[in-house]
């Protein structure tokens, strides 16, 4: 995906550094690759080739400004210092800014898409990266730092921070392979619920992880005295949660049989993670 640094002609020599930088980063990579096994569920990873790079585009864009000195201002990420870190602050938000054009640019580019599904596409993922989505989620997540979320709340917040984007993954990649409607609905509840999951999973290893394991900075969010899942629920209490949201995504996806097989995988690497 770092060649994507190189496929304009009137990219600017200076901005092919960072940009580099960024997309060479490294990572889980999981939302391309539930968008892929999504598809797989369905009948063929094949159509989901631009939809992958795209979701892991607007991933690392938001990894890119949450990181910056207005967001969670934050020096490490993915074991490297951060972007505005490594390079400065300006460049960075534009960076950003070009990633999230480029994902859109991607879906409307794609040669093995119908128009119907690339306008579908289009719009599933802006509605996840938008104020509905992740902004809207990181804009609560800042403005409650230091205040008191019920549960119901947090739960609402990680559901458009984090969990919008992972529904998204896996909305792609069925939308690409040509999922029915019961299909499709099926596979969201199986992404809500692991979408839930990945962040009680974030909060709990915030708390037992270690930063060289990490790859950022391990203990931010209790510094920063954001509400997290171990706050609310104690970290016995938060690894329960983050089993049952496992189990009942587990169980969205029993229609599938063994073409799903791939999802049930990723769903258990998310809560046995140990980054």
């Amino acid at each position: 995906m770092s060649d994507l640094s190189k496929q304009s002609t009137d990219l600017p020599p200076s901005l092919a550094a960072p940009l580099e930088y960024a997309l060479a980063s490294g990572g889980k990579l999981i939302r391309p690759i539930l968008c892929y096994s999504a598809a797989r569920a369905i009948g063929g990873d094949e159509p989901a080739d631009s939809a992958a790079p795209a979701l892991e585009l607007i991933h690392t864009y938001s990894l890119i400004h949450d990181d910056l000195p207005a967001m969670d201002d934050d020096d490490l990420r993915r074991g490297r210092p951060t972007l505005h870190k490594a390079f400065d602050e300006a460049t960075a938000i534009l960076v950003g800014d070009g990633l999230q054009a480029r994902a859109f640019e991607l879906l409307a580019d794609a040669p093995d898409l119908t128009a119907e599904q690339k306008v579908r596409m289009i719009k599933v993922l802006a509605e996840a990266s938008g104020f509905n989505g992740m902004v809207g989620g990181q804009y609560v997540d800042i403005q409650s730092t230091g205040k008191a979320l019920t549960l119901d709340e947090l739960k609402a917040m990680h559901a458009m921070k984090t969990g919008a984007l992972i529904r998204a993954s896996v909305a792609l990649g069925g939308i690409a392979a040509g999922a029915t409607d019961a299909q499709l609905a099926a596979l969201d509840t199986y992404a809500e619920r692991i979408g839930l999951a990945f962040q009680v999973v974030d909060d709990v290893l915030d708390v037992e992880g270690d930063t060289a394991t990490l790859g950022k900075t391990q203990g931010k969010d209790e510094a920063a005295d954001k509400a997290t899942y171990v706050k609310l629920l104690g970290l016995e209490g938060a690894k329960a949660e983050a089993q049952r949201l496992l189990d009942e995504a587990l169980a969205a996806l029993a229609e599938f049989g063994e073409s799903a097989d791939m999802l049930r995988e990723l769903g258990r690497f998310i809560v046995e993670r140990d980054r």
